[in-house]
């Protein structure tokens, strides 16, 4: 795996562990400000939920820093493949259900991920 390619990995799984942290942990605090828009009633009881969705998030990153340990070059290709696919799958139904800025910030930089581990 190429240096550019374990940088847009990580800056994924980064992205993921942030957004774990976000709805796990700071969901009735920060989150009444990240989404304005909605109801500040709706959080305390959406907390669980919201968890729900950041323990996802937590194994999309935990998949993606697994592919850094994997020494054959073989199952490295196709791990990270599963997981950046998972990753630009679940951000093409956040653009179309939550909001159209996740097209940007999780879509786009899985397909160059996936374009990268297609490229080596």
């Amino acid at each position: 795996m190429n240096i550019t390619l374990k940088i847009v990995i990580g800056f994924i799984a980064f992205l993921h562990l942030y957004i774990m942290w976000f709805e796990m942990f700071a969901w009735t605090t920060k989150g009444k400000k990240v989404f304005s828009s909605l109801a500040k009633d709706l959080f305390e009881p959406t907390k669980a939920m919201a968890a729900n969705q950041g323990l996802y998030n937590g194994f999309l990153a935990a998949g993606l820093i697994w592919t850094f340990f994997i020494n054959t070059s073989e199952w490295q290709y196709n791990i990270s493949l599963f997981f950046l696919s998972c990753v630009a799958i679940a951000g093409v139904y956040g653009t179309f259900t939550v909001d159209k800025k996740i097209l940007f910030v999780q879509t786009i930089p899985a397909l160059i991920a996936i374009l990268l581990v297609l490229l080596q």
